[in-house]
């Protein structure tokens, strides 16, 4: 074996201490890894048949009520993705070898779509297979696996939860077994329902049995904020920017439904103001802005007679700078109509205790069991709005 002077030994071990630490600081900056969304997952199943009229009302007034529940949600800090499923059971108007059922539409995070369905539905008959209809619900929805999605189903009617061919108990069993919970909502007493075996059908799925009167009108408390946060939902639809083929025919599906919900109630056009301000309403498919955020077009890609007359002719940094302008103005309007809705709430919440209860409704109901079933899966309910110094909520 070689021998080395001592003083060479000694440089040799110098350099090869250093080398790692040159190395190293020539390497670039690791970046976080960003978090997956966590996901909420509500499948809401409607009985139609001919008695269910007040049903619908209050599933279209009470549909932005719902998802608002989860504007200030987070989990480990991460707020959730909401998607929403719709079903309807018990209409004879549907085919009887398909149990008077449909799936009305998938697991969507598009709101408005889920809208202009509520608004379009019509009762008629029926036979109402509460089996059934869970059933299907668990087997055609894409449910997640992620074991901290939150996955519950909600299904509401009046007659017996034994109705129909297929045992309730079963698909109740099967649907906990895929960690989907289920509460079911009677229409109607109490007793009734648990004459009906509708408390039996939550029991068997972890879920929540409420009855709620679907005929009680939902109440709405005007307050002092309508009319600024009603202007700004005016100034918040200016922000969009249809592109594409359909753009404009959805951009004018956006104005149907903001009508339908002021049509319906008031306190339907406040709530959908508030949910269009939350990170929940979601248009990547028809606007630019949401489209660009979420990296779902290019607009190097997009052809000139696809964009808004103010865009065409403009350069690719010309149109980015248009679109984050309009970004921009719309972050701010967001938030100053968050920052109202937090100052409504409270006024409402202190108005309406002066009031008593008068029952459930379909949203009110849905709310108690889902935020329950929430804080279950870790998911905490905080105020995270973003302030302007000097702004109070």
């Amino acid at each position: 074996m070689k021998k080395y002077p001592s003083h060479r030994m000694a440089v040799a071990v110098t350099i090869l201490c250093c080398v790692p630490w040159v190395i190293a600081s020539d390497l670039p900056t690791k970046l976080p890894v960003p978090q997956p969304k966590p996901l909420v997952q509500l499948a809401i199943l409607l009985d139609t048949s001919g008695s269910m009229s007040g049903l619908i009302d209050q599933a279209r007034i009470e549909l932005w009520s719902i998802v608002n529940q989860f504007i200030w949600a987070r989990q480990k800090g991460i707020a959730p993705e909401v998607q929403v499923a719709l079903f309807e059971y018990g209409n004879d108007g549907l085919p009887q070898e398909k149990g008077y059922i449909r799936q009305i539409v998938a697991f969507t995070t598009d709101l408005d779509r889920v809208s202009q369905e509520l608004f379009a539905l019509k009762t008629n008959g029926g036979s109402e297979y509460c089996g059934w209809v869970i059933k299907d619900a668990v087997e055609q929805l894409q449910w997640t696996t992620d074991p901290n999605g939150l996955k519950v189903l909600f299904i509401a009617g009046n007659e017996p939860f034994t109705q129909g061919p297929i045992d309730y108990r079963q698909t109740c069993k099967a649907a906990i077994e895929k960690g989907i919970v289920v509460n079911t909502l009677h229409c109607g007493t109490e007793s009734e329902g648990v004459n009906g075996q509708w408390d039996n059908g939550a029991r068997l799925a972890d879920g929540r049995f409420l009855s709620i009167d679907h005929n009680r009108q939902v109440a709405y408390m005007a307050a002092p904020q309508d009319a600024e946060i009603s202007a700004l939902n005016i100034r918040l639809n200016e922000t969009y920017l249809a592109f594409g083929m359909q753009g404009m025919a959805f951009r004018e599906r956006q104005t149907a439904q903001d009508l339908n919900a002021l049509t319906a109630s008031p306190e339907a056009a406040m709530q959908r103001a508030v949910a269009k301000a939350s990170a929940h309403y979601i248009n990547a498919e028809w606007d630019l802005v949401d489209a660009l955020s979420h990296k779902e077009a290019d607009l190097g890609k997009i052809p000139d007679d696809q964009l808004p007359q103010a865009m065409r002719g403009l350069s690719v940094q010309e149109k980015k700078a248009y679109v984050a302008a309009r970004s921009h103005e719309r972050s701010e309007i967001q938030r100053q109509i968050q920052t109202l809705n937090q100052q409504r709430e409270q006024y409402v919440a202190a108005e309406r205790a002066k009031q008593q209860s008068n029952g459930n409704t379909l949203g009110s109901a849905i709310v108690q069991a889902v935020r329950q079933q929430a804080a279950a899966k870790r998911f905490d309910f905080v105020d995270t709005t973003p302030r302007k110094e000097g702004v109070n909520p």
